[in-house]
């Protein structure tokens, strides 16, 4: 079973994943996020053909301790978050060690 990407954010973050063709996505407008964002991390966690989830690292700051450690510690679907640099907070090797348990650019001696 193949598995698809899940971006969970503002409309305005949601839209290029969107344009670029991905089909999960869960839109919370910034005034929203406090009371929102909870319920709809929570469903894309739950949704058995989400495997990885894109997410902005600032966002990650208006979740509930609960969701906040389940998100981070979820292996299955795997957190990306996105910063304004477009790196991810903790880097995007960091992300990928974590999901597969090896870091595949460690340098050899």
């Amino acid at each position: 079973m193949s598995q698809e990407i899940a971006v969970i954010g503002s409309p305005e973050f949601t839209t290029g994943f969107r344009l670029a063709g991905v089909r999960k996505f869960e839109n919370v407008p910034d005034d929203e996020k406090d009371e929102r964002l909870d319920d709809a991390v929570e469903r894309t966690l739950d949704d058995e053909e989400t495997g990885i989830i894109v997410m902005h690292d600032a966002d990650l700051d208006h979740l509930s301790r609960g969701t906040r450690e389940r998100v981070e510690g979820s292996i299955e679907p795997v957190l990306v978050t996105l910063g304004a640099d477009g790196a991810g907070s903790g880097g995007l090797r960091d992300q990928i060690k974590r999901a597969i348990g090896i870091d595949l650019m460690e340098e050899e001696d």
